[in-house]
């Protein structure tokens, strides 16, 4: 059994009135996300520039074991996937010792 597929025009003008508002808010959303995440980047960037002053290593796996778990448990309370939300965060963890890294190798 094949799904037709209906082109957005032939469908009713509420269903498109609510998919550009549902569109909206994720476009929002994913703003939020970017100015959030930049942010993000500019204290982990101040630790790393600490950490290389400091001659401290650019991983923390103690930490980071820690934050997985907060973060794993955040999502869960919030109906996000765990494993989602910790694939996510090892994404960023790994930027940001790439970059601590980088920043300890310029001050030396």
């Amino acid at each position: 059994m094949t799904q037709q597929h209906t082109n957005l025009d032939e469908v009713a003008p509420e269903v498109r009135a609510e998919l550009a508002a549902l569109r909206q808010s994720i476009d929002n959303i994913d703003a939020a996300v970017v100015h959030m995440l930049a942010e993000r980047f500019k204290a982990t960037q101040r630790v790393g520039t600490l950490k290389a002053e400091h001659r401290l290593p650019a991983a923390d796996p103690a930490r980071e074991r820690d934050q997985i778990k907060r973060l794993r448990e955040l999502a869960a309370g919030a109906h996000l996937d765990p494993v989602f939300a910790e694939k996510f965060l090892n994404f960023i963890i790994a930027e940001v010792i790439r970059h601590h890294e980088a920043i300890a190798n310029d001050t030396k």
